[in-house]
């Protein structure tokens, strides 16, 4: 997990996300580019690529990512950058 977890920290990093130091199996990916946080998390469930998303004033600009595999790390990286990419 560790490994893991450095590795989506710093690729989620250079897709513009700020991501606290973390030492649990999640990161909060906080991002204020576009699309929303909202929009990130709907497009992801859309692609059976499920995150946490809370409609709450201070995280409403944060993604609660569980750390996975590698695999499941670089699937999670491909579609962000794709939704990301897809709207500028």
């Amino acid at each position: 997990i560790k490994a893991s977890r450095t590795f989506l920290r710093d690729e989620l990093q250079k897709l513009g996300f700020i991501v606290p130091d973390s030492q649990s199996n999640f990161l909060l990916a906080i991002w204020n580019g576009n699309p929303s946080a909202k929009e990130l998390y709907l497009k992801l469930k859309e692609n059976n690529i499920y995150v946490r998303y809370f409609p709450i004033r201070r995280l409403e600009n944060a993604l609660r990512i569980t750390i996975g595999t590698e695999q499941q790390c670089a699937i999670l990286l491909e579609q962000l950058g794709r939704i990301i990419h897809s709207n500028k």
